[in-house]
């Protein structure tokens, strides 16, 4: 049975992905930062809290990362830890670019001490692109992070790729752009969108209060983007791929959408407020996934308004479902 280790386990990402491995018979471990803190929500959600082993990890500390690893011998590791909001990487820069780029390259120094033959991956992001010349982005496109954020993930993407060339690590990078599901943490525009969108169908007086809707994003669906992070490391050799749908929607369509699905007018529940504008954005971002399904044969067929009325049906069965 192989052995996979997930950094992050608890969040989205990792919730799905160990569901994902767990169908595939892999043994499951997972780190938390603070296990008296345990939050298991996710994995508790998807049916899986009683089959993964979680473990309190860290990964700021070489030596903790160290011993996690020659205890647990992954063949696989994936890691999706990070502080991932952009916008509070603008309150927190120096905690969010700490805890990005040292928890990484202590993962990749680890393994390079104790010589591990496991499989890496690093979940890189869209953000890291920034301000971009030329569209749809590929593997290719030059760098250019505009928030603390971009700038961490930046940095950890190079460490991977680095420790691949300089030490022959199979490492390797999925270029991820933003992807959705009923998992979405609270402080992430979408989720914000959904919740709220389901309370006032039910009733709610309040209102929705969102920054800068007229920006562009390439959205897609959770569980399809996880299955990529294992397709990478299935492969002959490590690379880097861009993990999209290739079409950009805006917030305020995506509002619209989501309002619709429950039978509502956005406009007249939405307003706009400075206060959530960051100081820095990227008007318009999508990728060109072709890399990805051609190589990787990695499948995305969801539509955009597939994908909200998906959204909103799950936010609405976790409204259903409250788990302590």
């Amino acid at each position: 049975m192989k052995k996979a280790l997930i950094t992050g386990i608890t969040g989205q990402d990792g919730a799905y992905l160990a569901k994902f491995l767990l169908d595939k018979g892999y043994s499951v471990y997972g780190t938390v930062r603070d296990s008296s803190n345990l939050r298991q929500t996710n994995l508790k959600f998807l049916g899986i809290h009683g089959s993964v082993e979680v473990i309190s990890a860290n990964l700021l500390d070489l030596s903790n990362v160290i011993r996690m690893l020659e205890r647990v011998k992954p063949e696989e590791i994936y890691n999706l830890a990070s502080q991932s909001s952009v916008g509070m990487s603008f309150e927190q820069p120096i905690g969010t670019i700490e805890f990005n780029i040292l928890s990484t390259t202590n993962l990749l120094e680890a393994m390079r001490i104790l010589s591990l033959s496991a499989r890496f991956y690093e979940a890189s992001s869209s953000e890291m692109f920034g301000k971009v010349s030329q569209l749809p982005i590929t593997e290719e496109t030059t760098l250019h992070p505009v928030s603390p954020y971009g700038i961490s993930k930046a940095a950890a993407h190079w460490i991977t790729v680095n420790y691949r060339e300089a030490y022959d690590l199979f490492s390797c990078c999925g270029i991820l752009f933003n992807h959705e599901s009923v998992l979405r943490a609270g402080h992430f525009v979408t989720k914000k969108i959904l919740s709220t969108a389901v309370r006032i169908s039910k009733g709610s007086k309040e209102k929705l209060q969102l920054g800068n809707i007229e920006v562009k994003r390439d959205w897609g669906f959770a569980p399809e983007y996880v299955k990529a992070m294992w397709l990478m490391l299935q492969q002959e050799n490590a690379d880097d791929f861009v993990i999209a749908t290739g079409e950009p929607h805006s917030v305020a369509e995506f509002t619209a959408k989501v309002f619709n699905c429950v039978g509502l007018d956005w406009k007249e529940h939405v307003v706009t407020d400075e206060r959530f504008y960051r100081p820095s954005d990227i008007n318009i971002i999508y990728g060109d996934p072709s890399k990805a399904r051609i190589n990787l044969r990695w499948d995305y067929s969801l539509s955009f308004d597939d994908l909200i009325g998906l959204l909103v049906e799950e936010e609405r069965s976790w409204d259903q479902d409250i788990l302590h």
